[in-house]
């Protein structure tokens, strides 16, 4: 990424994701207006912007969970505009939400196999035989013990999911999006909520889905946190791309300060403020 021009729509090497003309109108409010957009394969990418910037509308249009008004964009080089999320989701391209999901009257261990996909047993009729599914339920078992023990959730697997901790259940959650074995993961807000005692862990996992091959887009207000892992930023306000580039020069472009601090603000030089501590952010 250190040879990219840092401007709104670069093209990239090697993009996972590519977006073209994507809008989203609400009545009279265009909450999402994104002309092109790459996203790198195999890097960290942070999404940020005030808020009401159109961050989350953004995240649900690419995966299926709302449908924009125009505009499409491709996954590993596949047009997905219009797919259902299930589909995106086995495709490889899976989300986290700023509000977990976890099924709180379903055990830990229940939630992560619901992640597993392809099982013989969810089928009508092969159901009826249990040895021709058995082998793979063990398969999605094991594989499900193995990262609820990287994420430190392996003595909660028998626990409702509803008696997890906020920080737990944004584990829980991460944790059940690999079991899909994806290529790209979209976390809105990971850190939202979250015990301070918990960040740190919650980084050291992000960092590692790249460490590991894949591509990550984050949501997230924390500028400290944006700045200390993300390899590429992407600023979103009003629904446009006003710039991208590395955290560098995201800190002290001007677009950006004038999007978190107001157009009034006129003191060169100066950088964004952490947007957690904004009323707005």
């Amino acid at each position: 990424m250190a040879g990219l021009d840092a401007q709104p729509g670069v093209s990239k090497p090697d993009p996972i994701l590519i977006i073209d003309g994507v809008k989203r109108r609400f009545g009279g409010l265009t909450a999402v207006d994104v002309d092109h957009l790459e996203v790198q394969r195999g890097v960290i990418t942070a999404l940020i912007g005030p808020n009401g910037a159109g961050k989350t509308t953004f995240f649900n249009l690419l995966t299926g969970f709302d449908a924009p008004n125009e505009g499409s964009w491709t996954f590993e080089g596949e047009s997905i505009g219009g797919v259902p999320s299930h589909k995106v989701a086995r495709k490889g391209m899976v989300r986290t939400f700023q509000l977990t999901k976890a099924l709180s009257r379903l055990t830990v261990m229940d939630n992560m196999l619901l992640g597993a996909t392809g099982q013989r047993g969810e089928r009508f009729l092969p159901a009826l035989f249990r040895p021709g599914w058995a082998g793979q339920e063990a398969a999605n078992r094991e594989r499900a013990e193995d990262l609820l023990g990287r994420f430190k959730l392996l003595d909660k697997k028998d626990d409702y999911a509803g008696e997890l901790s906020g920080g737990q259940r944004k584990l829980l959650e991460m944790a059940r999006a690999l079991m899909v074995e994806p290529s790209l993961v979209m976390l809105d807000e990971p850190m939202a909520g979250v015990n301070p005692a918990l960040v740190q862990s919650l980084l050291g996992h992000v960092t590692a889905l790249r460490d590991e091959g894949m591509s990550v887009i984050f949501v997230e207000h924390d500028m400290d946190v944006v700045m200390g892992i993300s390899d590429w930023v992407v600023v979103l306000a009003e629904g446009r791309v006003i710039a991208e580039g590395r955290p560098s020069d995201i800190m002290n472009d001007r677009a950006v300060i004038d999007a978190y601090l107001g157009r009034s603000h006129d003191e060169p030089g100066s950088t964004p403020p952490d947007a957690s501590a904004d009323p707005k952010g």
